[in-house]
């Protein structure tokens, strides 16, 4: 699969949001950032994306009398645009089954936990919780469940003595921006392909870290 033009979906503040942004300034993304779609008028991420010049789809849920109701109108803005990728990065909002199934293959998400460790809410809390040595970062496809989609890619993180979620957040934070720009770039590239469960990223010598 090939995917040059993304939607970004977001509900707060927009970190991993500005990442894309900062890395398709510089040529390192490969794909166009063409909407923003937000739950939440007040979020800081709609400044950050108007900021950016990036087009914004905001709107209010309890406004609308179904899920189905507000998704047909995001569906009808992606396709305004030609989207071929859908990038969530903070968006707080389960996607509806029929919503999912339309864009399958073509929905992404990133998870601060090692999955299948830690799904749903305060993955990083619940690390330190359970006194885990390790955790991380994964981006997954997303289907029908809980964080449950195939793993995209994962990145580890250590957990130190005396950590607390504030600091072990800080730490996946920046993994999760180094990593997330570098999984759309393999999509606008055509290298991942998936079979099943399984997710294979072609080779390519000039894949780097940056």
């Amino acid at each position: 699969m090939k995917a040059n033009r993304i939607a970004v979906f977001a509900s707060g503040r927009g970190s991993n949001f500005q990442a894309l942004v900062e890395a398709q300034r510089k040529g390192l993304l490969g794909a166009e950032i063409r909407l923003l779609v937000c739950d939440k008028p007040e979020a800081p991420v709609v400044e950050l994306a108007k900021a950016a010049d990036v087009d914004v789809f905001v709107f209010q849920p309890k406004a609308y009398a179904s899920k189905e109701a507000y998704e047909r109108e995001i569906a009808a803005e992606l396709d305004r645009r030609d989207v071929d990728l859908l990038v969530l990065a903070g968006y707080m909002r389960l996607l509806s089954p029929s919503f999912v199934e339309t864009y399958s293959g073509r929905i992404i998400n990133i998870h601060p936990s090692l999955l299948p460790a830690f799904p749903g809410k305060d993955a990083i809390g619940q690390a330190v919780e359970y006194g885990v040595k390790m955790t991380g970062v994964t981006v997954h496809f997303v289907d029908g469940g809980m964080d449950t989609g195939p793993v995209i890619a994962q990145r580890a993180v250590e957990v130190r003595e005396g950590d607390g979620a504030s600091a072990l957040a800080e730490r996946i934070h920046e993994v999760e921006q180094r990593l997330y720009y570098r999984v759309v770039s393999w999509f606008a590239e055509g290298r991942v392909s998936l079979n099943g469960r399984h997710v294979t990223i072609a080779d390519n010598v000039q894949d780097v870290e940056h």
